[in-house]
């Protein structure tokens, strides 16, 4: 089928800020689309709220609009452009709920706009519960016995129906199993199927008999309208049913099925795709009973999902690519496979001779008090993925690629149950049996670990079987993992040292997946000090060395997506430590290629930042693949090392070659030697990549040993530690005459304690050399203090920072970069936040709306200082704060920020790509940087995970809780700032109630804030305290009791009346009123009505609510271009 000529302009929906349950997967799969379909001649048209993406670049379509994605914002911009189509399936369930609302509605038939790439009977009868199980049985497809159901009353006869608990709820439309969960009894099924009646756009929830237990398989599907179909990849959940796949440790290709029942899924699966009339991508989810050989289909997702980027990733196979342009009209058969070239076409099922692992990132180390158990509903906010010749080899590398502190497991200890002090002493007792059993029996983020220490207990797979009903071929894995472990400590404990490793033993232990810092972890003993303290003749480095000295070194192997059987062009590798490998460093085959001078290029390595979590998202991704492109753009080789399969710069074409690998030392260092790499780019990978800086630095003299000519490019080591030592910045600031909030350091909890005592309260608290203000609080009394170190991980080489707390500050943030001679300063953004909330919790603003130009000159001033005094070349961050008029710096962070993105969409300033040319050598006089564009102020607003993380408090504070972003631009304050607050999808309400309780401190302010609201019509309720002091001024009231006060009405009783619309509430911080704040937020969170906790963003809130009832602000394309 030829090409469609009909189809000249196409918009491209894309899926908005990064959330729990829908992350960076389709910023990869649209930017595939933008590409695919502007090569193939298209207009593309693209929409997206999420300013962080690569997507929404100006190179990546023709006209970009980064706008709230909602039906009146949609509608209004296919009003204004006119496309011929609308491609909704590479945005995720967002842009699929918007294509099948404006369908339904009938704005896509008024406008003559077609729906392409997913049919909207498809859509419907796949998300739709009722219909999808009635697609099955039509097509004799076994389904669990199911009732759909649209209210708690029917929810409760279904149970009479199905006969019985446990039920699995499941809601239609939602993403990432919003509002789902497995219940037990009466009580948890009214509580789930509310949030999930409530979530689902079409008020449905699926209430599901529980096949609990059962093997959960994928299958990646794409087919085209000539009924081309191919199975792209087969993956298996190693959680058995209960666990929602993206909360899953996944496997390709699948490693437990018999080739009989694989034929029956694959059957089934072109089956379905085929009776839905299905014609792209796609993703069906079964269920098997392995002891009956039974099977039942779980799902259908119509469109290209996150487990569709993992499918690409694991095979090489483009999946969003051809998907899109079979959109146009292409067939399988007509698109060459890109891996191959010419070798074959897309119609090829590719073939997989090596091993991949997924697992899951979860924000736990930040949220401690959140519900560690994992289920149908997401939690994860990223995932990584890890190849190699064998199951164990690659699940080694994927928990290396984690970075949740020790790169590798260890037996569990008393430790291991919770952070804070006596922590060393915990870590010195065994993780009692009971609690690992109930590790074992309930799924958390924990359970991976506990079956490796099951195994080195000398339980039985039968044992652990019984316990967890994981599948015996993967218990048999982490059994064999655990014996090579005992193998390794058994050789230690004979005396064995790092150096008198026999190249045997070695080549044996590396080649099971066990990573040098492992083997030095084990000969030790695994001491509860942990092995970072190990002494030099026994550390990693020991064992590198005698590694180095059997000339044993990783071989690297191409992802190329037909088991070598054909030739492949994509330069997509993994390492592996195969069996009879030749020894010696695998270099890169070719030569290096030409510079449009005639020179021999540079190879330059750019580090990723890894998984996405909270504090380190998506932004760091735009800045890794800005460097990419700016390398190449000065003509040299530019090589990406990272591991997040969700990710825009694992594209197999983003760079010269990709390294899917974990971010280690170890690995890190191979690949260098492998390419003979020139430089190597740090700052743009986050945290990730800078905890790097130090020890590579101190590995270099050995790596030029081993012929290794490298230099880390851009800022020094010794000026990153300058820049993120307390102690060290201190004294340069004091040098060159910058004030910071008095502040001291603590290594020991007598330490800490002392310096409180010092400064007096309140304090802002932090760890060093951390992302996201993990473990930052504010504490204003001793018990706070104890609480805090109760959970503080305290260590001699990362202290805790005590600082001086500047209350009602303005915090400002700064995106700049430096040469070392001069500075540019791509924005300096104001937050409506005071200091004290983390920068990435903060709405900030474009220019600034609130400050003074003799500030922003000292801003200016001290921003040149910190860059030209630091010595940095390439990007750094820094936050100020002012306080009573006077500016202090607060913190620098000589890398890339996660604002970069925002600054370059606001201000067309591109600075990732600018920061890049001048670490690797340009000066900022020599390079072409555009003017910065005016005119319109931009918001960016944060979006939190607080739906789907219970036991946590919404209020924002300093450690960061965000997951992602939005923007909103607008000619005024007012209407920028309610863009970006549509873009969240909290409601902004222009009519109803509003409940306000503040602390003493606030009730003056909050005076003028009620009358506004007053006068804009909302009814006014508040505590008493509240209430009073706005009597006073002459406002009228009513009064809702204090939640503690046990009398009615209470805030709760309002909001589930339905008469509040909002809360203002500044959370206190002591007495019952912490009580109350928390219930009274989480339960906003659950009803969707918003809250505001500071008095600025009351302010801000209100100005919105008054530019929401004059009507939303027109769309504004985006003006900006790069170099």
């Amino acid at each position: 089928m030829p090409r469609r000529d009909d189809i000249q302009r196409i918009m491209i929906l894309g899926s908005g800020p990064i959330r729990i349950g829908q992350a960076a997967e389709f910023d990869f799969s649209g930017s595939q689309a933008c590409r695919a379909l502007r090569a193939d001649g298209f207009e593309v048209i693209l929409v997206n709220s999420n300013p962080a993406t690569i997507q929404n670049d100006p190179e990546m379509a023709d006209r970009i609009y980064i706008e709230p994605l909602l039906p009146a914002t949609v509608k209004r911009i296919l009003e204004l452009e006119r496309p011929d189509a609308l491609l909704a399936g590479m945005g995720g369930q967002t842009a699929l709920n918007l294509a099948s609302t404006l369908a339904h509605d009938g704005t896509l038939d008024e406008l003559e706009v077609e729906l392409i790439g997913c049919d909207l009977v498809a859509i419907d009868s796949a998300e739709d519960r009722d219909l999808f199980k009635q697609v099955c049985e039509s097509i004799d497809l076994p389904v669990p016995r199911a009732v759909a159901c649209d209210s708690i009353e029917s929810v409760l006869a279904a149970v009479d129906e199905i006969g019985g608990f446990p039920l699995l709820v499941r809601p239609a439309f939602t993403l990432g199993g919003l509002g789902g969960g497995t219940a037990w009894n009466t009580h948890e099924l009214v509580e789930i199927a509310s949030q999930g009646i409530l979530h689902s756009q079409i008020d449905q929830v699926l209430i599901e008999e529980s096949i609990l237990g059962w093997q959960e398989h994928e299958y990646e599907v794409m087919r085209d309208a000539a009924d081309n179909c191919i199975i792209v990849c087969t993956m298996e959940n190693i959680d058995p049913m209960g666990v929602h796949t993206g909360e899953s440790v996944v496997v390709a290709p699948q490693q437990t099925l018999s080739d009989r029942d694989h034929q029956m899924l694959r059957d089934a699966a072109l089956k379905l795709i085929r009776r839905l009339d299905i014609k792209g991508g796609c993703n069906v989810q079964f269920a098997v009973d392995q002891a009956t050989g039974e099977f039942a289909v779980i799902e259908v997702n119509p469109r290209v999902s996150r487990s569709s980027a993992l499918a690409s990733k694991a095979t090489g196979y483009p999946i969003a690519r051809m998907a899109a342009l079979i959109a146009v009209g292409y067939t399988l058969d007509e698109l060459p496979n890109p891996i191959t070239g010419e070798g074959t076409t897309a119609a090829f099922e590719p073939t997989l001779d090596y091993c991949v692992v997924k697992i899951p990132r979860w924000p736990f180390d930040k949220f401690r008090t959140a519900d560690r158990r994992i289920g149908t509903s997401m939690k994860s906010t990223g995932e990584v993925m890890a190849i190699g010749r064998s199951f164990e080899e690659a699940f080694r590398k994927a928990w290396a690629s984690l970075e949740y502190g020790c790169p590798h497991p260890r037996p569990l200890t008393l430790g291991d149950t919770s952070e804070g002090e006596g922590v060393g002493e915990r870590a010195h007792t065994s993780l009692p049996d009971d609690i690992l059993t109930e590790w074992l029996n309930v799924a958390t983020d924990r359970r991976m670990g506990a079956l490796l220490e099951a195994f080195r207990r000398g339980w039985t797979v039968e044992q652990v079987r019984d316990i967890t009903q994981i599948t015996r071929w993967f218990l048999h894995k982490f059994e064999r993992m655990a014996k090579t472990e005992l193998e390794i400590v058994a050789r230690g404990e004979a005396g064995l040292l790092p150096d008198e490793i026999s190249a045997d033993e070695m080549s044996r232990w590396k080649s099971a997946g066990v990573s040098d810092a492992n083997i030095a972890d084990a000969l030790a003993g695994f001491r509860p000090e942990g092995y970072r303290r190990l002494p030099d003749e026994r550390g990693e480095e020991a064992v590198m060395r005698c590694r180095h000295q059997h000339r044993i070194h990783p071989v690297y192997r191409m992802v190329d997506s037909c088991a070598a059987e054909f030739a492949a062009i994509t330069p997509y590798y993994y390492a592996t430590y195969e069996p009879g490998a030749p020894v010696g460093i695998d270099h890169v085959p070719h030569s290096r290629r030409q510079t449009a001078d005639g020179e021999a290029a540079r190879r330059l390595v750019v580090i990723g930042s890894g998984p996405i979590r909270i504090g380190q998202g998506i932004e760091f991704d735009y800045g890794c693949v800005h460097a990419v492109q700016a390398i190449r753009e000065a003509g040299h080789e530019a090589i990406i090392i990272n591991n997040n399969p969700e990710t825009v710069s694992t594209d197999f074409d983003t760079s010269d070659r990709l390294y899917f690998e974990p971010l280690t030392l170890e690995t890190v260092a191979e690949v260098l030697l492998r390419e003979a790499a020139d430089g190597i780019l740090l700052q743009f990978g986050g945290q990730t990549a800078i905890n790097l800086a130090l020890p590579l630095d101190a590995r270099l003299a050995h790596l030029a040993e081993l012929g290794l000519q490298l230099r880390i490019e851009g800022t020094s080591s010794d000026a990153v530690d300058e820049a993120s030592d307390r102690e060290r910045f201190e004294r340069f600031a004091e040098r060159v005459g910058l004030r910071m909030p008095r502040g001291l350091t603590g290594r020991t909890p007598q330490e800490v304690r002392k310096a409180v005592l010092d400064i007096g309260y309140p304090v802002l608290v932090r760890p060093s050399y951390v992302l996201g203000g993990r473990g930052m609080e504010i504490l204003a009394d001793d018990a706070q203090l104890d609480a805090y170190m109760a959970e503080a991980y305290l260590e001699p080489d990362r202290p805790l920072l005590i600082d001086e707390y500047l209350g009602n500050a303005i915090e400002l943030d700064v995106d700049a970069v430096s040469d070392g001679q001069e500075v540019i300063i791509g924005a300096i953004m104001e937050h409506i936040e005071e200091a004290g909330i983390h920068s990435g919790d903060s709405t900030c603003f474009i220019p600034p709306q609130h400050v003074g130009q003799f500030i922003l000159s000292e801003v200016r001033d001290w921003t040149e200082r910190i860059g030209v005094g630091l010595g940095i070349k390439g990007c750094f961050n820094i936050q100020y704060a002012i306080c009573e008029d006077t500016l202090y710096v607060l913190e620098v962070n000589p890398r890339g920020s996660r604002t970069f993105p925002f600054v370059a969409k606001s201000t067309g300033i591109p600075l990732a790509r600018i920061a890049a040319r001048v670490a690797i050598g340009a000066r900022l006089a020599d390079l072409d940087i555009p003017e910065a564009t005016t005119g319109l102020v931009c918001v960016k607003a944060p979006v939190f995970p607080f739906l789907k993380l219970r036991g946590l408090d919404p209020a924002p504070g300093p450690e960061m809780k965000s997951t992602g972003e939005v923007m909103g631009s607008a000619p005024d304050a007012a209407g920028a700032y309610l863009k970006a607050r549509l873009a969240t999808e909290i409601p902004v309400p222009t009519e109803g109630g509003v409940y306000l309780t503040v602390k003493d401190g606030d009730k003056q302010q909050l005076a003028a804030i009620a009358r506004h609201l007053s006068e804009l019509g909302f009814n006014l309720h508040a505590t008493p305290g509240t209430a009073h002091a706005l009597r006073e001024h002459g406002l009228e009231v009513e009064i809702a009791y204090r939640i503690a006060e046990k009398q009615h009405p209470d805030a709760l009783d309002l909001m589930r009346e339905g008469r509040i619309q909002l809360v203002v509430n500044t959370p206190s911080k002591s007495g019952g009123a912490v009580r109350d704040g928390n219930m009274m937020r989480r339960l906003a969170v659950e009803l969707n009505i918003p809250f505001v906790t500071t008095m600025s963003g009351a302010r801000m809130e209100v100005e919105a609510i008054g530019a929401a009832q004059k009507g939303t602000p027109e769309p504004q394309r985006l003006q900006v271009t790069y170099l």
